[in-house]
């Protein structure tokens, strides 16, 4: 566990942390100028949080609100969740997650969704998810990597394809 672990909101200062963060987590994927477009249009409403240790950053969760179907704000989209390689096993991640869901459930969302490891995201209680599907085609090998949690917020679970802004809607963010 890291020392004196604790989240709170992005903040524009964390930027320069979350460049360098961004660069040395996602070595295969160019995920920082989708995070970028997301949290500079505040018409987005995304959730950014960050993980500090012993008041660095460590971590960095987004948490994107979408619509499904033709419901508008039915869903959030968790993504992307990096944790610097230095830090990562060590709760991070857990507590970005966790913090993340709850802002969702603060916010009335009753469902989160997320591309991600299924063996990750399952200890959270993300289960594969069928009644909605992504918002780009996923590769067949990724298909129980499209999961669900229901928050226990408002509404039911909703059907229907995630409706995502435009920062998300890039085919090879999705593995197309």
């Amino acid at each position: 566990m890291l020392p004196s672990l604790t989240t709170r909101p992005g903040e524009p200062g964390d930027w320069p942390d979350l460049r360098t963060l961004y660069a040395e987590t996602f070595t295969e994927e160019e995920l920082l100028p989708v995070v970028e477009a997301l949290l500079a249009d505040d018409g987005f409403g995304v959730c950014s949080l960050v993980a500090l240790s012993d008041g660095k950053v460590v971590g960095h969760i987004a948490m994107t609100p979408c619509g499904v179907g033709k419901t508008a704000d039915a869903a959030a989209l968790l993504g992307p969740l990096g944790v610097r390689p230095d830090a990562q096993g060590q709760g991070a991640g857990s507590a970005l997650v966790r913090a993340g869901c709850e802002a969702m459930v603060d916010r009335g969302f009753s469902q989160v969704l997320v591309l991600g490891d299924p063996a990750y995201y399952g200890r959270f209680g993300f289960r594969p998810e069928r009644d909605v599907t992504p918002p780009c085609p996923i590769p067949d090998a990724w298909k129980d990597a499209w999961q669900s949690m229901a928050t226990g917020a408002g509404c039911t679970q909703v059907k229907g394809t995630l409706q995502v802004p435009p920062p998300w809607r890039d085919p090879t963010l999705w593995g197309t």
